[in-house]
C-alpha cells in the first residue's frame, strides 16, 4: 500500500508542474463530489512542492484547495438534495431502509449535521460522502455552506502549512496519516452503525416526535 502512495505523489508532482493550482482545485473538487480521488494527497504534494521548489505560492495552494473543497462539496450537496432522497425512497427497501430509517437519518442530520460536515472534511470516507449525505437528508443550505466553508478552509490551511513547513518529512509520514484517517473513518462509520442499531427504537421514537407524519412533508 505504501509504495502506491509514493507512486501517486510522484505522478502528482508531474501534474503540478504542468497545471499548478488548477490541479489542486480539480483533484480536491472531484473528491468532494463523492468520487474516491486523491484530493488530500494532491494538497499535501502541492504544499511540499511549493516549499521545495517555490514554483507555487503556498497561499494560492491553500486558496485553491479550499475553493476546490467548497465548490465540489456544494455540487455534491445539490446532487444529494435533488436525487439522493428519491433514490433512497425508491431503492432503500432493498438495503433495509424504510420510512422509519430515513426519518432517523434526517433527524440525526438535523441535530448533528453541522458537526458532521465540518469534522467530516478531516476524516477519510466522510470527506467524500458528507456533502452528499447532507443534501440527501435535506440539511438547510446556509447551515451546510457555513460548516462546509469553515471545514474546507481549516483543513486546507492545516495540511497546506504542515506540508510546506515540514517538506520531505511530511512526505514520509503522509502515507501513514492517510492510512490512519482511513482507519479512523471506518471506525467512526462502524460506531455510528452500531449506535443506531443499538438505539434504533429510541431514535425512531425521537425522530417521529420531532418529525411527525410522512417524511415527504419535510422535503422542501
Amino acid at each position: 500500500m505504501f509504495p502506491f502512495f509514493h507512486l501517486a505523489a510522484h505522478h502528482a508532482s508531474l501534474i503540478l508542474a504542468h497545471y499548478g493550482y488548477l490541479a489542486v482545485f480539480s483533484f480536491i473538487g472531484i473528491e468532494s463530489l463523492g468520487i474516491p480521488f486523491p484530493g488530500e494527497s494532491m494538497l499535501i504534494t502541492a504544499s511540499i512542492y511549493a516549499g521545495n521548489t517555490h514554483h507555487l505560492n503556498i497561499l494560492f495552494v491553500i486558496i485553491a484547495a479550499a475553493l476546490g473543497a467548497i465548490v465540489g462539496d456544494n455540487i455534491g450537496y445539490w446532487i444529494g438534495r435533488k436525487g439522493g432522497f428519491l433514490l433512497l425512497r425508491r431503492f432503500g427497501k432493498y438495503i433495509g431502509l424504510q420510512e422509519k430509517q430515513l426519518k432517523v437519518g434526517q433527524y440525526l442530520f438535523d441535530k448533528y449535521g453541522e458537526r458532521v460536515v465540518f469534522f467530516g472534511r478531516f476524516v477519510a470516507i466522510l470527506r467524500t460522502w458528507a456533502a452528499f449525505l447532507a443534501g440527501t437528508n435535506d440539511m438547510p443550505w446556509k447551515k451546510f455552506f457555513i460548516a462546509n466553508a469553515a471545514g474546507g478552509i481549516v483543513w486546507a490551511t492545516f495540511y497546506g502549512v504542515a506540508g510546506f513547513l515540514l517538506g520531505k518529512a511530511f512526505d514520509v509520514v503522509g502515507p501513514y496519516i492517510r492510512v490512519a484517517t482511513f482507519i479512523v473513518g471506518m471506525m467512526i462509520f462502524i460506531f455510528i452503525s452500531w449506535y443506531i442499531a443499538k438505539n434504533q427504537k429510541r431514535l425512531e421514537k425521537e425522530a417521529e416526535e420531532a418529525l411527525p407524519g410522512p417524511i415527504s412533508n419535510y422535503r422542501k
